[in-house]
């Protein structure tokens, strides 16, 4: 049995929702002590699945009536500083079909696990999930009402005139109130099942091509401070080297650091990239060393990056493989440097 988790920065979707609540919910005693939980969990890394989900109970309980539907709206308030790494390269991606393969292939950052299925017909795409063996029925409810609210509003804001799923299916129970079902298609815009085998998206297939706008600012901002830091790694930078960072940036988080692979996306054989960099005095492996290490060190000073999003975005499978490089580099391990950035910054402060 694997412990199920979700990332710190999610807490974030929950804290924003309470915040906009009316006065007298926010200052009741229910809310105050959710605050304060809230508050200790959103700074950590990871927050442990029946942890969320505790805090979510307690929210969708300060609304009377209609539980379901304050889950829907948590997960409304979604934005990509909520899902972390996983949310930025979602964004990177160009239409429908590759942000659903990348959520797939990337989920481990939010869950600590793979967990999505895609299946495919002639007709129609879908992505889904078998429930989760460690919730109860109510707190399985209201994490996959809020999750895939948060889903498809995501996905809302990131396209044009975005097209309504063809159908959205939970494992749980019907609502007891007709009124609540309805709310459920009302939210989705779509027909909605209940007490399904799985959670399942379900999309046309051709609605596999439909662009992704790549709009966020919040993209923007990764995208730049990883642009900043390969400047550092390679000062000074030709056309030529300016294409390597760039396919460098693209290729590692996919972890595809392999000198075939990169020297096929710059269309030079692997003796011609070798060769550019021996002119420069150093090897393939000297390069991704020094470029892994200046971004490593301009990673670990945004505190809304994991250890464990950053060795993925370095092209680490395990977060271990990262901290050993990072001795290697450095002589301290990231938690230390990033402690000793924090201690800085306080002093400057």
């Amino acid at each position: 049995m694997y412990l199920m988790r979700v990332t710190g920065a999610w807490i974030g979707v929950l804290a924003d929702w309470l915040s906009g609540q009316a006065d007298d919910i926010q200052q009741s005693e229910s809310a105050v002590q959710l605050k304060n939980e809230l508050e200790h969990w959103r700074h950590q890394a990871v927050v442990p699945m029946h942890i969320w989900q505790n805090m979510l109970d307690q929210a969708v309980h300060l609304h009377v009536e209609g539980s379901g539907q304050v889950a829907l709206l948590i997960g409304a308030c979604v934005q990509p500083r909520h899902i972390g790494v996983l949310g930025y390269l979602v964004l990177a991606c160009s239409n429908l079909a590759d942000a659903m393969l990348a959520y797939q292939r990337y989920e481990r950052l939010f869950y600590g696990h793979n967990l999505a299925e895609i299946q495919m017909t002639a007709d129609e795409v879908e992505i889904r999930w078998a429930p989760l063996e460690s919730s109860d029925e109510s707190s399985g409810r209201w994490h996959d009402s809020c999750a895939i609210a948060a889903l498809i509003t995501f996905l809302r804001r990131q396209m044009r005139e975005p097209p309504p799923p063809a159908l959205v299916a939970f494992c749980f129970a019907a609502p007891v109130t007709e009124e609540e079902q309805i709310a459920y298609e009302v939210f989705f815009q779509c027909p909605v099942r209940f007490a399904d085998h799985y959670t399942r998206v379900r999309f046309p297939r051709s609605y596999l091509t439909l662009s992704m706008p790549q709009c966020d600012p919040g993209l923007k901002d990764l995208l730049d401070r990883q642009a900043q830091a390969l400047l550092h790694a390679l000062p000074d930078s030709e056309p030529w080297e300016r294409a390597l960072q760039h396919v460098m940036l693209r290729l590692m988080p996919e972890g595809r650091t392999q000198l075939p692979e990169v020297a096929h996306s710059l269309h030079v054989s692997v003796r011609s990239l070798q060769r550019r960099l021996e002119q420069r005095g150093m090897t393939w492996q000297q390069l991704l060393d020094r470029t892994r290490s200046h971004l490593a060190q301009q990673y670990l000073q945004d505190a809304s990056l994991s250890l464990a999003e950053i060795a993925h975005l370095l092209g680490y499978s395990e977060q271990s493989a990262m901290t050993r490089a990072f001795v290697r580099w450095t002589g301290s391990t990231p938690a230390q440097a990033r402690k000793s950035f924090r201690q800085t910054v306080y002093r400057r402060g």
